[in-house]
Formats: structure tokens, C-alpha cells, sequence
């Protein structure tokens, strides 16, 4: 065995040695979550591997609403949609016109005010919660899931206005030169350059804004209230108000939850690894 090929048998040995242990760590977990869900009530609690008597009648139990818990489901699962979709398409507006104005137009004062709005990731969005629920309460906003999309706007658009704009640099300047000789309008720069080769970095912050709103608990806790307003995520905390909960509805239910992200991520893969400038210039 040659030196090469023992440097590249010690090196995906030591990448075995580190990937190994952090996928378990990953997929326990979720491994527990499976194992709850399929298991009946009295013995999902029992330590096993596997359960004697695997069943899917939980899932039923969630689809058919048959636990008070659980009376509103398709509601706070609709109202999850609903929120995440709008924070995603509106933090992309937000974002991509910030940072093509930024980027490509080279507006004055652009860049100091993307820098002071990332300034504000120095406080901890908890902290920020008390503040964000007495602003939302003067504009009349509580209890309305208009609050919430703003406030996870608010949190989601200065690191994805850094991402943009970071990944707008990198796109040749001749293309913007070529089309403002052929009379293209700063609109028409935006929309036919601009988006097309911006594609895999919006699909990415876009995911991002999504999943930040989907799992987002504390704000949704805070600026909802109506069982029929809130999100499955909110809900999902009724499960532990009873010294009985019912656990295996409670993973069953969470599993659920968990579905759409990953289908999103596995349907949006390839954009999101895609090259942003790839054959966008020919030498």
C-alpha cells in the first residue's frame, strides 16, 4: 500500500470515526420519536426497543381528531402553513430587493443599514419578545397571525439581506454592463439578470425564513391566544398540561409536524448546493 492511498484510508477513517457518532446522536432522537408514535398507550413508556405490538392507530387517532387535545388540528396545522409560507415570500421580497439595491444599484447608506440591522442579532430574540408583544398591542395587532408574520419577518430578513447581498457580490458586474447597453431598466436588471442567477441562494434563505417560522414557539406562545389562530407548535404544548399525557399522540403528532420541513429540504436539495454563477460567463 502505497503512501497516498493509506493517507486516504487513515483520512475517511478518521471522517468514519466523527460521522459515525454525530448520525447517532442525530438519529436516536428521532429513532425515540418513531418508536412513540407507533407504540400503544400503555406500553409506549416501557424502554423497549421495539414494540410488541406495533400499531399506526395514533396517526389515526391525530387525522380523525378523536382527542380533545387534538380538536383543532387541521386548523393549527393550516394556521403553520399559512404563517411560515407568508414569512418566507415576504422576507424574500424584503431581502432580495434590500440586497439587490445594495449590491447592484449601490444605493447610499445601503450598507450601513444592513450592518446595523444585523447589529440587532446581538440581542437574543427572546429577549426581544416582551417588547415585540407591548409594539404588536399598540398597533392592535395581538392575536392576529398578522403579528406574528411581521414579528418573524422582523428576526428572519437582516441575516437573509446578508446572504443575498453576499452572494450578489459574487455575480460578474459585466452582466449588469451588457444589459444597461441594451437599454434594460433597473427593473428589468432585477427581474431578468438578477433573479434567475439568484436562484439557489433565494431557495436557501427562503427554506431558511420557512423553517425559522414553522418551528418558532415563544413569539406564537406569545402573540396568539385563539385556539383556532395558533400554530400546531403552540398546540403541541397542551399535550403537557396533564399529568396523564398522552404521549403517543404527542410523537404522533410531532412526527407529523416534522414531515413538511423535510420534504421541503429534500425537494429543494439540488437548488440549494447549485452553483450561483455557473456558465454565467464564458472565457
Amino acid at each position: 500500500m502505497n503512501a497516498k492511498t493509506w493517507k486516504a484510508v487513515t483520512t475517511e477513517a478518521k471522517l468514519l470515526l466523527i460521522g459515525i457518532p454525530l448520525f447517532l446522536w442525530t438519529i436516536i432522537p428521532v429513532y425515540h420519536l418513531f418508536l412513540f408514535a407507533i407504540s400503544p398507550k400503555d406500553s409506549a413508556t416501557s424502554g423497549k426497543l421495539w414494540p410488541d405490538h406495533p400499531t399506526l392507530q395514533n396517526f389515526v387517532t391525530v387525522f380523525k381528531r378523536e382527542h380533545f387535545y387534538l380538536d383543532h388540528f387541521w386548523v393549527q396545522l393550516g394556521n403553520s402553513v399559512l404563517i411560515a409560507v407568508s414569512v418566507a415570500a415576504i422576507t424574500l421580497f424584503v431581502a432580495t430587493s434590500a440586497a439587490f439595491a445594495i449590491s447592484r444599484l449601490k444605493v447610499r447608506g445601503g450598507r450601513t443599514v444592513m450592518n446595523l440591522a444585523l447589529f440587532t442579532y446581538f440581542i437574543p430574540a427572546a429577549f426581544l419578545a416582551v417588547p415585540m408583544y407591548k409594539t404588536m398591542g399598540n398597533y392592535g395587532l395581538l392575536n392576529s397571525q398578522w403579528a406574528l408574520i411581521l414579528a418573524m419577518v422582523t428576526i428572519a430578513s437582516p441575516y437573509c439581506i446578508w446572504v443575498l447581498k453576499q452572494a450578489s457580490d459574487k455575480l460578474p458586474y459585466e452582466l449588469d454592463e451588457a444589459a444597461r447597453m441594451d437599454g434594460a431598466s433597473p427593473l428589468q436588471l432585477f427581474r431578468l439578470v438578477y433573479l434567475p442567477l439568484m436562484v439557489p441562494s433565494l431557495v436557501a434563505v427562503g427554506t431558511y425564513a420557512l423553517l425559522l417560522a414553522w418551528n418558532e414557539y415563544l413569539y406564537a406562545f406569545l402573540l396568539l391566544s385563539n385556539d383556532t389562530s395558533v400554530t400546531l407548535a403552540v398546540a403541541l404544548g397542551n399535550f403537557l398540561s396533564a399529568d396523564d399525557s398522552p404521549w403517543e399522540l404527542l410523537m404522533a403528532t410531532g412526527l407529523i409536524y416534522a414531515l413538511p420541513p423535510a420534504a421541503i429540504y429534500y425537494a429543494f436539495k439540488r437548488y440549494m448546493v447549485g452553483g450561483l454563477t455557473a456558465g454565467a460567463v464564458k472565457s
